[in-house]
């Protein structure tokens, strides 16, 4: 697994030492022969990693090789990023500074320290040389280089055979057992029965249960068991099936003649089918693989064992009862079985407490169970049990045969992606959304929002992450810090300044994320001393991600723009008036966050600068009155959630249409201050993925009418859309497209303080609407009692002065 982190890290490096520009740059600056030297030795490096791979879990030195690469691999990232920043520094240097430059390059190199050059050859040079070192070391550690292949850690040799005992889920195997014995409802002749959890809950035991059960057996003609895990080969398991139900090895000249030949073997009888560990999500895949099971005769089954949902929903299964973890007295007795051969503690009854906490340190997970269980199998001296009760189950060499077992039935693929195709946005969401089918995050069941993590999920976490990550525990004191990566903290009431002080070792960290233990309030306030920060920023120039989210400080310390490797900022519902100018200088931030700091009131002048700023979050900031110049001119953004429209000199409704990836939640204020629609035409919101729309006037507009072909020409994409909201909007009527049924991905609607509108959109054509909001709506004179049960569904919602429904809901 360190072998997965370590290859990603030089993709990422060799994705950035390919790039054109970067090239450019680098050959401007006489440092493109350091860095091709770095390429070709990170070269022969990368032609170990496939070798290396299938060591690091059982031998100890090649592991901590692996370490050092990583550690290498974030080094020379570190450096890359130096050169490019350099590189859009001078890009948007005004011109005295760039006057400056040229006077600096008539002083001789060995005079100045100025030099690019001069400042990174010396640290690519002793990055090389560490690189070849490790190179060299390839003899001592028996690595050699060996060709690429997909790298497949699936189970792939489960098999059909019971277990010889199988513990507990009496409930569950009851239930299944009469869906298999009897003839439910079905279109077709064979029906499915999913078998649904995370990895390791005992899916596959409970299928083999089933499928060797005598009245099962007796009740099909067919039996057939394969296990498909995420290479789903519709040949592959189609030989498989056939093979089992007719005992003969045939070969077939292609797919088709395999498939009438099992269609034949199925025709007119009962069979059972399990296909267990199926990955696939391919609807078109799973109807070419079934095409011969509709011969079989009516009541024939699938059990399919599954840790991803998504092609059971699309055969139907909205509702799936999933598989959870086994009760803590069935997992106490698999536990016992494992570890001391008998399914109980009666001869060892001191064992008993500590096996107890190591059931619950195990979730309960039967493939956990099993696992530990086999390291202490034999062993019964309390010593044994409370080392590794206590241990750090994963860093352990001595259970290198759990490691394996997580690797294995896991099944992690290698995550990293080029993004030439997708954004960064994108693939963040299609990662999320694998780990979360793969059962590595699972929904709150208390907050829908949220996403919380199995503990042996966790646990595999911690062991992939290494020494390059570190949650603090009140260890911070002792700890080698400098080699951590990526660090976060408990966000307590009050931050002790000792706590940050010890964070200063820590000169290598990218990430400094706080955490709040316990399901939080958004009133809830910390206090931590602006002095931590004064002292602590310099200290780390490598960060890329800081939050400072909720802390109750009231200034941002200059040195915030040193942070010139920054992609992420969040200072969201803090004090802060302002931010510094030097903000400006963080040329790769990507996201920033102000959302709620209800006390700003300017932002810094040289937001120009912030070329690469994609995320700008100013919900809630009340004070802030204008945009700074020049927001328009940053077109990678895709979130700016807020904008006001200014006068003459303040960021015009004009400036959206550059904007061309603006998506998500989008408030415009200020609208009676946009002087023609044909301004309000050139933003363009039609072609943007906006799904919150927020449109403000203000109070004392002029033209009825001008507002009207304003609100007409602001027409969103109707297929996004999922909220409005139109405020102090001072038309007669609305435009056509307010309550267009094209909308049919709008439930919410909200028109506040709207006093000079006679009459509403034909709004109950919306398809999808759900909640409907008036306030303040005082020209309305037609009342309507009809369509309570109308009213009622959709929640609407009237405002602190009463009003009728207009006829449109009859």
């Amino acid at each position: 697994m360190a072998e997965a982190a370590a290859a990603a890290l030089v993709k990422v490096i060799f994705d950035k030492l390919s790039d054109e520009a970067f090239k450019k740059y680098a050959r401007s600056q006489n440092i493109h022969s350091e860095l091709k030297e770095l390429g070709i030795s990170l070269s022969q490096i990368q032609a170990l990693l496939n070798d290396a791979s299938n060591k690091e879990i059982t031998d100890e030195s090649v592991r901590l090789w692996l370490n050092r690469l990583q550690h290498l691999a974030y080094d020379i990232n570190d450096v890359l990023d130096d050169v490019a920043t350099e590189a859009m520094h001078r890009e948007l240097t005004p011109e005295s500074e760039a006057s400056t430059s040229m006077v600096r390059k008539l002083i001789p190199a060995c005079c100045t320290n100025f030099s690019l050059s001069h400042r990174l050859t010396p640290k690519l040079d002793s990055i090389t040389t560490q690189l070849q070192q490790l190179y060299k070391a390839k003899a001592e550690l028996g690595l050699i280089v060996k060709d690429e292949k997909p790298k497949n850690y699936n189970r792939g040799n489960e098999t059909s055979l019971l277990e010889s005992d199988v513990i507990g889920r009496e409930i569950e195997k009851e239930k299944l057992l009469n869906k298999l014995l009897q003839d439910e409802p079905s279109k077709e002749n064979f029906s499915v029965l999913p078998i649904v959890g995370m990895g390791g809950v005992g899916k596959t035991t409970l299928a083999r249960f089933l499928y060797n059960d005598t009245k099962v057996k007796g009740r099909f003609e067919i039996h057939a068991w394969v296990c498909v895990s995420d290479d789903f080969d519709i040949s592959k398991i189609t030989k498989t099936i056939f093979q089992a139900v007719s005992n003969e090895n045939k070969e077939f000249a292609d797919l088709n003649q395999l498939q009438v030949a099992l269609k034949e073997k199925l025709k007119d009888k009962r069979f059972l089918l399990v296909l267990d560990d199926v990955w696939h999500e391919n609807y078109d895949n799973w109807e070419n693989l079934v095409l011969p099971f509709h011969s079989g005769a009516r009541g024939s089954k699938v059990i399919m064992t599954s840790r991803k949902e998504q092609l059971l929903k699309m055969l139907g299964f909205d509702n799936l009862d999933h598989l959870e973890t086994l009760s803590s007295e069935d997992a106490l007795s698999l536990f016992a079985l494992h570890a001391l051969g008998v399914d109980n503690f009666d001869s060892h009854p001191t064992l008993r407490p500590k096996g107890e906490r190591i059931v619950e340190k195990c979730g309960r997970l039967p493939l956990a169970l099993k696992a530990i269980g086999r390291l202490l199998r034999t062993k019964t001296d309390e010593e044994k049990w409370d080392e590794v009760l206590h241990s750090k189950i994963w860093d352990s060499k001595s259970v290198g045969d759990l490691s394996a077992d997580w690797k294995s039935y896991c099944g992690w693929p290698n995550l990293y992606k080029s993004n030439a195709a997708n954004s960064p946005e994108r693939l963040g969401y299609e990662y999320f959304e694998e780990l979360l089918s793969r059962s590595f995050f699972q929904q709150s069941p208390n907050e829908e929002a949220l996403f919380v993590m199995h503990d042996l999920m966790n646990d595999l976490a911690t062991f992939v992450a290494g020494e390059f990550f570190s949650r603090d525990d009140n260890r911070m004191a002792t700890e080698d810090l400098a080699k951590y990566r990526h660090m976060s903290f408990i966000r307590d009431e009050y931050v002790a300044y000792h706590k940050f002080e010890a964070f200063k070792r820590a000169k290598g960290l990218r990430t400094l994320l706080p955490v709040y233990v316990g399901v939080g309030q958004w009133w809830d306030k910390f206090y931590l001393s602006s002095k931590i920060l004064v002292d602590l920023l310099p200290e780390l120039p490598l960060l890329r991600v800081l939050c400072l989210s909720r802390f109750s400080i009231s200034e941002v310390p200059n040195s915030i723009g040193s942070l010139k490797h920054l992609r992420y900022l969040n200072l969201s519902h803090t004090n802060i008036k302002e931010l510094p100018e030097n903000v400006g200088n963080l040329y790769n931030l990507q996201t920033l966050i102000v959302s709620g700091c209800e006390s700003l009131t300017n932002l810094p002048k040289t937001f120009l600068k912030l070329k690469r700023l994609r995320h700008f979050d100013i919900r809630h900031t009340p004070l802030l009155k204008n945009l700074p110049l020049g927001i328009g001119e940053l077109k990678c953004l895709q979130t700016l959630t807020r904008i006001i429209i200014g006068g003459n000199n303040g960021f015009a409704i004009t400036e959206l249409k550059e904007l061309k990836d603006l998506h998500g939640e989008i408030s415009i204020e200020g609208l009676n201050k946009v002087q023609s629609s044909m301004h309000a035409r050139e933003a363009n919101l039609s072609f943007k993925r906006i799904n919150k729309l927020e449109l403000k006037w203000d109070d004392g507009s002029a033209s009825e009418t001008l507002e009207k072909e304003v609100l007409n020409e602001l027409k969103p994409r109707s297929d996004k859309l999922k909220k409005l909201e139109v405020e102090c909007y001072e038309g007669m009527e609305f435009p056509n497209w307010v309550g267009d049924p094209s909308f049919n991905r709008l439930v919410h609607v909200s028109l506040r303080s709207c006093r000079k509108c006679t009459s509403l959109p034909p709004l109950a054509r919306l398809p999808s609407l759900e909640i409907l909001r008036f306030e303040d709506m005082s020209s309305w004179e037609v009342w309507s009692t009809n369509g309570e049960e109308r009213k009622r569904r959709m929640g609407i919602t009237l405002g602190a002065t009463s009003y009728h429904l207009l006829r449109f809901w009859m």
